[in-house]
């Protein structure tokens, strides 16, 4: 019981440490889900890519892009986020792809986007992602709160709830 305890003692204490960082760079064959985006893609037009820091190392990552439509192909992202940025409107974030590197970090990833979206990001009123059509992105996104809101040829959206 108490080897129990410490394990989930280690677990909160690691995941109430860890912060949102906006980063530059990423290794993008580490992506699970679109290792074929290259680094110019997830930070132009507007879009970021956001880590999960604790103790000075990156456990989950986060590639969001802005749109003002929801996108249900990586081509109308593209398109999408790339008019939105370019018309300064935007009223949805479109997270197109998480993967964590240690235990929790993805979910703890998206509450904290959520988190940072409600509180930095006004002009923001869904977050949406743009998700294979797997039971694994499935179950992650139902699981951590989200509701499904199309299924789309190749890909699903799920949308979070933005509390303002």
């Amino acid at each position: 019981m108490k080897a129990f305890k410490n394990k989930v003692d280690n677990f909160f204490k690691w995941v109430k440490g860890s912060e949102l960082v906006l980063l530059e760079e990423i290794n993008v064959t580490e992506d699970p889900v679109r290792p074929h985006l290259n680094l110019d893609f997830r930070t132009s037009y507007g879009r970021q890519i956001y880590g999960l820091e604790y103790d000075n190392n990156i456990e989950g990552i986060v590639c969001v892009a802005f749109t003002d439509e929801i996108p249900h192909t990586e081509k109308e992202l593209e398109l999408m986020s790339k008019n939105s940025h370019l018309e300064q409107s935007t009223s949805i974030l479109i997270a197109y792809t998480v993967w964590s590197r240690k235990r929790g970090a993805g979910k703890e990833i998206m509450r904290k986007l959520l988190e940072h979206t409600q509180k930095n990001m006004e002009n923001i009123k869904q977050v949406v992602t743009l998700s294979p059509l797997t039971p694994m992105a499935t179950h992650y996104h139902i699981r951590n709160g989200a509701k499904l809101i199309s299924i789309n040829s190749d890909t699903q959206n799920f949308e979070y709830e933005v509390k303002k």
